[in-house]
């Protein structure tokens, strides 16, 4: 008698399982500049020589770069990166504006948007100050510990304490959240149930303040960029109709890096 085994394909080999490991190596670097062989088998759970024949692979179309025995990601990973960045409708509305923040208030600008419980930046302009506030684009912070997640969450619809203030006042605040010794305050951009990014200033305790000095410029740069991403389309007037962030004076922090 012949015996016919069910040849069903290894299902660790099918596109989605290939994708998902792929995924699991790539998340791995999440925070991390380089990873060695044994520390990429720790975070993902892989056999050591799948991790390696998947390494080498990802080395040679370029999206991972390889020093030594270390592990970085590489020039592909950033060029698609940049590419999806500046092809994002927001991102593009936005540049213009986000630039007339910084130069008015002398702080870190952040845009940034919601992704789960978590902002995800999209861009950040701060002169010398930027070096010393530890974010960078493509960076997470939890939502709930930033003043940006805030606002987001707050625009979506959430009814925490504190929600139904920020969706009054049209901006929300942190201070010592997630980034210590800092302070926050992140408008989102568009209308409450509409909005999932948002645009904030950043900066030091000490040269902060959460009065209309600073919260009325990031108000006026949300409303511009949700103009700009409307340019063409009827939307609802508010607040001025021209950017006025152009005639405000330019901060004396930014003066002196000229």
């Amino acid at each position: 008698m012949t015996i016919v085994q069910d040849m069903r394909p290894d299902e660790t080999n099918t596109p989605s399982a290939l994708l998902d490991r792929l995924s699991l190596v790539l998340d791995a670097f999440d925070g991390r500049e380089s990873l060695g062989l044994a520390e990429v088998v720790a975070r993902t759970g892989l056999p050591r020589s799948s991790a390696h024949r998947m390494l080498d692979r990802l080395v040679q179309l370029r999206w991972l770069r390889r020093e030594g025995r270390n592990y970085s990601l590489g020039i592909r990973l950033v060029e698609l990166g940049s590419l999806a960045v500046h092809q994002d409708r927001v991102h593009a509305a936005s540049v213009e504006h986000l630039q007339h923040l910084y130069r008015t208030t002398g702080m870190v600008v952040h845009l940034a948007v919601l992704d789960g419980t978590d902002v995800v930046y999209l861009d950040k302009i701060g002169g010398r100050l930027a070096a010393h506030v530890p974010t960078r684009v493509g960076g997470r912070l939890p939502a709930a510990k930033s003043a940006l997640g805030k606002a987001l969450l707050a625009a979506g619809g959430r009814n925490e304490p504190g929600d139904a203030m920020i969706r009054d006042l049209g901006y929300a605040v942190e201070r010592n959240g997630a980034l210590q010794g800092f302070g926050c305050i992140a408008a989102p951009i568009g209308p409450v149930g509409e909005a999932t990014t948002a645009v904030s200033i950043c900066g030091p305790l000490s040269r902060m303040p959460f009065d209309s000095r600073m919260t009325t410029p990031v108000q006026l740069t949300a409303h511009a960029i949700w103009r700009s991403m409307n340019s063409g389309v009827r939307v609802t007037p508010t607040l001025q109709r021209r950017n006025i962030l152009r005639s405000l004076p330019t901060a004396p922090s930014v003066l002196a890096e000229g």
